[in-house]
């Protein structure tokens, strides 16, 4: 099932999350020093020819809105490429992850089978919780619950692709396992979500067939590290004890947002978010992750091929 690991890239990781939210900051101080410079100015001046035109063509308020804003040239921008990099750069020696990096108290939370009828709740409870997360959505779902998807890329969260309608990639033949890739994208992109960069596979299952796809469209596998089981509806308090019990720094946890009844899954995650928070883990999405704590060259994912639902 491995793939022979490629050589590592040695591009730069361009800008960190710290130095992005450093240069906001300050950039947000000098507005406000600016508005209060433009306010005094026109006091003095008291006519409308003299006034300081801070917003006009391009001027230094524009430019704030811009960066504030989500298009190309603003900080979710480059946030974005950044994470699109550290992809690039684990792809560089590992088609696939499993965990990410411990250098950092971060963990990922990701759903499959989405989007469904449970999906505006899950979204309700990360957003309640100002926690971000990983969707990897079936295709075929879209035509009924779009909607989740619209609010999952207006909210900046991630979408990865989980085929077009949850096939098991190694019992197809690679032109069928091509068309469930790109039929799932083109479906998401209905919604603006970008083409993903992002593969999970229905049940574990994938082959070589699979890897040289993956390559050719420069996706990353991602696996998990812990599986919650929380589609064989255990109960909230199995599913908490399991991603909780599971937590270590550039944990990936294993949950679904659709394919059944997710009412334990809904009820659950504030009780997984509280106690994750509890003990010092920030939760981002798997791009923020793989940036932040480049993964392990070794991944380890024999326990999971075949596995999860």
């Amino acid at each position: 099932m491995r793939a022979a690991p490629m050589r590592s890239s040695r591009a730069g990781r361009g800008p960190q999350p710290h130095h992005l939210r450093r240069r906001a900051i300050a950039l947000l101080a000098l507005a406000a020093v600016a508005l209060g410079a433009g306010a005094w100015i026109g006091a003095r001046r008291g006519a409308a020819s003299h006034r300081v035109t801070l917003y006009a063509g391009g001027g230094f308020f524009h430019r704030i809105a811009r960066l504030a804003g989500n298009g190309p040239g603003s900080f979710a921008a480059a946030q974005r490429a950044a994470e699109n990099r550290a992809i690039n750069r684990t792809l560089a020696y590992t088609p696939y992850v499993r965990i990410a990096g411990a250098q950092h108290r971060e963990i990922a939370l990701t759903f499959d089978d989405g989007p469904g009828p449970y999906t505006p709740q899950v979204l309700e409870v990360l957003e309640r919780a100002h926690v971000p997360a990983t969707f990897f959505e079936v295709g075929v779902l879209e035509r009924y619950f779009h909607a989740s998807t619209s609010q999952i890329v207006a909210h900046g969260y991630v979408i990865g692709d989980h085929t077009e309608l949850h096939a098991p990639m190694s019992r197809l033949s690679a032109s069928a396992q091509r068309d469930q890739l790109l039929e799932q994208a083109a479906a998401i992109g209905a919604y603006r979500a970008p083409f993903p960069r992002l593969f999970r596979p229905p049940y574990g299952l994938w082959d070589a067939d699979t890897l040289r796809l993956l390559h050719q469209y420069r996706m990353l596998m991602v696996l998990w590290t812990v599986d919650t089981s929380d589609y064989r509806l255990p109960g909230v308090r199995a599913i908490v004890h399991a991603a909780v019990a599971g937590a270590r720094p550039g944990a990936i946890i294993l949950m679904h947002d659709a394919g059944g009844n997710r009412l334990q899954t809904v009820r659950a995650l504030p009780l997984i978010i509280r106690a994750l928070k509890a003990r010092r883990y920030k939760l981002v999405t798997v791009p923020r992750l793989l940036l932040d704590n480049p993964p392990p060259r070794d991944q380890q994912i024999s326990a999971v091929i075949g596995t999860g639902g």
